[in-house]
């Protein structure tokens, strides 16, 4: 039975670590996400940082990505800038692929 409980560790552990994964590579995602936002917007650094890290706790609100969508699309419209919800996919399916990259290389 011991081979059974081991093997049922090892796949939790495996679950464990790729949802840390997925995590990291999303709250990366959002940061990157923010900063194209932000460098779109006309954001001094500052404003810049604070502006990414708001995007990455917007992913919080709800699951998916919906509430960050919404908030860049408030945002940027709000500022002025042309730019419509398939712009604000295509931008973050971009910077997922960034994110990735970027992790696996980190490693």
């Amino acid at each position: 039975m011991t081979t059974f409980d081991d093997r049922e560790k090892a796949f939790e552990n495996m679950y464990a670590r790729d949802q840390e994964m997925q995590f990291r590579i999303q709250a990366r995602r959002n940061r990157l996400l923010g900063e194209w936002a932000a460098a779109k917007m006309g954001l001094t650094p500052e404003e810049t940082d604070a502006y990414a890290k708001a995007v990455v706790q917007a992913d919080f609100e709800e699951a998916g990505d919906e509430d960050v969508i919404r908030k860049l699309v408030g945002d940027m419209t709000q500022a002025g800038v042309d730019i419509d919800e398939a712009g604000v996919r295509t931008a973050l399916e971009e910077q997922q692929v960034i994110a990735r990259r970027q992790f696996i290389e980190a490693q």
